[in-house]
């Protein structure tokens, strides 16, 4: 009998064998805020290969770049992380890496075009890293790959600009899939259709848009999470400061109104904003605790130095009852638009049956609760 997952990108849940990460190395870029993007990409390094479980597989530029990375990131008590020199431009792996599907029970990677964000922000070398990685990959054979298990497809999608739960469903916002500065066809029809080949889901849910000032035109990774099939993680503001808002208000009953591929009503589960975090001339950035990478063993959760820190810590634990939640800096990140999610891809495994791939989602509290009801 097939997998009933078959040909199905894996959520985030989902077994790894790494967690594909770059370190910044374009100083132009980051200005002020460099040495510190360095430090928060080294300090999640140590999250994911200490508390997490995995193994990181961290892009550096040259020798120089890895040098300067290898002194950042310092020894490990536990786990590994691996250096791999080739040309990148910034270090948002989550948008310019492969997605990994399952297919026939083996891993392939699944390549987009990448331009840049709209054209906003384009960087050589930033349209090789998912061939790259791919590539990588396929050689390792850690994932169980095939020969033939690398697909490309001719059209723009970010990593950050959709979320799956495994079982047929992705969330998505209309801020970014049907902008034309991402190519979008005239319809939304065309791009339902086009994810529906590319991702392997039966069910778009779509959202509105996203966070204010946010460079990326509202991706969905920083306003709406699945935690496990049929639950979704998003903001409450934080208070009358909140420069979201209304937007995240307005965002958690169109969640609510939602039903998945299965049929089911979402059930939606709210934590912390960060609130009113402004950049070194003043402006909101957009900062979220939605942005949370979800390792083997941990949930790494971005900490940008506010007092909803510790709160959005302790929401995602009682999520996440199996895993460790472990904040890890990100307020020099969120200065280059992005924060944790988006500067990690994740690399599954192989995994060894329906049964594995069905309670991979167990470590959500509320998915345990559902399936007990």
């Amino acid at each position: 009998m097939a997998n009933r997952a078959d040909g199905r990108v894996l959520p985030e849940w989902a077994q790894h064998d790494a967690c594909w990460l770059a370190y910044p190395h374009l100083e132009a870029e980051w200005g002020a805020a460099f040495e510190g993007a360095r430090a928060d990409i080294a300090a999640l390094c140590r999250a994911i290969a200490t508390h997490g479980g995995e193994r990181v597989e961290l892009l550096v530029r040259d020798a120089g770049t890895e040098a300067h990375a290898r002194a950042a990131v310092g020894p490990l008590d536990r786990g590994e992380v691996r250096f791999h020199r080739t040309p990148y431009g910034d270090c948002w792996t989550r948008d310019t890496a492969p997605l990994f599907a399952l297919r026939e029970s083996r891993i392939e990677a699944r390549c987009f075009r990448f331009n840049g964000w709209g054209g906003r922000y384009e960087m050589p070398g930033d349209t090789e890293v998912a061939g790259f990685i791919a590539g990588h990959a396929q050689r390792g054979g850690a994932t169980g790959m095939a020969a033939h298990a690398i697909r490309r497809f001719d059209f723009v999608l970010e990593g950050g600009a959709i979320e799956v739960d495994g079982e047929g469903t992705v969330l998505t916002t209309e801020q970014c899939l049907l902008n034309p500065n991402r190519g979008a066809p005239a319809s939304r029809e065309a791009v339902e259709a086009r994810l529906r080949e590319a991702l392997g889901v039966e069910r778009v849910c779509w959202l509105r848009q996203g966070l204010r000032n946010d460079h990326t035109d509202g991706h969905v990774d920083t306003i709406a999470r699945f935690v496990g099939p049929g639950v979704v993680a998003c903001m409450a503001p934080a208070d009358g400061d909140d420069p979201n808002a209304a937007t995240l208000d307005a965002i958690a009953a169109d969640l609510a109104s939602m039903r998945d591929a299965a049929g089911r009503r979402l059930e939606v589960h709210r934590i912390p904003s960060p609130g009113l975090v402004l950049d070194a001339q003043g402006a909101p950035l957009p900062a979220s605790y939605a942005n949370f990478y979800v390792a083997n063993d941990a949930v790494v959760v971005p900490a940008y130095g506010v007092p909803a820190d510790a709160e959005a810590v302790r929401a995602l634990a009682r999520l996440f009852p199996s895993r460790a939640v472990v904040p890890s800096p990100a307020r020099a990140l969120i200065s280059g638009g992005g924060a944790l999610h988006c500067a990690t891809m994740q690399q599954p495994a192989a995994p060894r049956g329906d049964a594995e791939h069905a309670e991979a989602g167990a470590g959500s509290a509320a998915v345990a609760e559902r399936r007990r009801r």
